[in-house]
């Protein structure tokens, strides 16, 4: 999303950008110490920095009929998952809300997704009895002769009908309107820049030294990208932004939204242009 910012491809007159890359529950976590403009982070942080932040219409991950998923060694049914270890790539993580919205009696143990095959081998050795795989993971489970427990963006197409709204970029409210505006323009420029220049970003994501030679393949970072962006990553549509509002009104009706600080519903004051 941001390759062409960082790389002048896009350049907008009177802002200069740092870059930042961190796992998902870091980038959450900056969010609510208010560490950054613009972050990247989880849909169900936000009620948790929407004091702080408006919500950006582009840059987001929205899973239509796919998302996480929750795997193990041997076959088991959502269900079974109650009082059994399920590795979780932070507790903050839109992947965990939805999960405890399923199986609310899942053990979480927290399993940073960087190192990559960290999660694989917490598995191998016993320390959790299921994963619930973000990201790249999700891909590859088979590979490893695992079993699908739960695919969460299956389950909530079925229980919801809307897209699942994984990640969204947010941005400091006290930027102040003008350059709220201006931010904004640059980033939708720099993702519209990436989508036009796909194959590019492929070689160039293939190149770079992920940590595990299974994330270098071109085929999966093509998959990847061809779920998490895409058009919905461009503009975020209608029915996804309903995705957000209904994600927080299931979250907050189970319980799972008690002590967060912001609004859990979202109106259109919370979306930046």
């Amino acid at each position: 999303m941001f390759h062409a910012l960082r790389t002048g491809q896009v350049v907008e007159p009177g802002l200069a950008f740092t870059h930042r890359r961190a796992d998902t529950a870091a980038l959450n976590q900056m969010a609510i110490d208010g560490a950054a403009d613009v972050i990247a982070i989880s849909t169900g942080a936000y009620p948790f920095v929407a004091g702080g932040y408006q919500l950006l219409p582009h840059g987001a991950s929205v899973g239509r009929g796919f998302g996480p998923v929750v795997v193990s060694p041997r076959p088991m049914t959502p269900a079974a998952l109650a009082g059994r270890r399920v590795g979780v790539p932070g507790l903050t993580t839109t992947a965990w809300l939805v999960l405890r919205m399923i199986e609310p009696r899942a053990i979480p143990v927290v399993i940073p997704i960087v190192p990559f095959a960290r999660i694989f081998e917490a598995l191998a050795g016993g320390e959790i009895d299921a994963a619930l795989l973000i990201h790249e993971g999700r891909l590859v489970y088979e590979e490893r002769a695992l079993h699908r427990v739960v695919d969460l963006g299956v389950w909530w197409q079925e229980e919801v009908k809307l897209p699942l709204p994984l990640g969204v970029n947010v941005i400091r409210r006290a930027l102040g309107a003008e350059r709220i505006a201006a931010v904004s323009g640059a980033l939708r420029r720099s993702i519209a820049w990436a989508l036009g220049h796909r194959q590019q970003l492929v070689s160039a994501l293939a190149a770079e030294d992920r940590g595990d030679v299974a994330l270098a393949r071109p085929g999966l970072i093509d998959h990847y990208l061809s779920l998490y962006a895409n058009a919905d990553t461009a503009e975020m549509p209608e029915d996804a932004r309903r995705g957000v509002n209904a994600l927080f009104a299931r979250a907050r009706a189970a319980g799972l939204l008690a002590g967060g600080p912001g609004s859990t519903a979202v109106t259109d004051a919370d979306w930046a242009p």
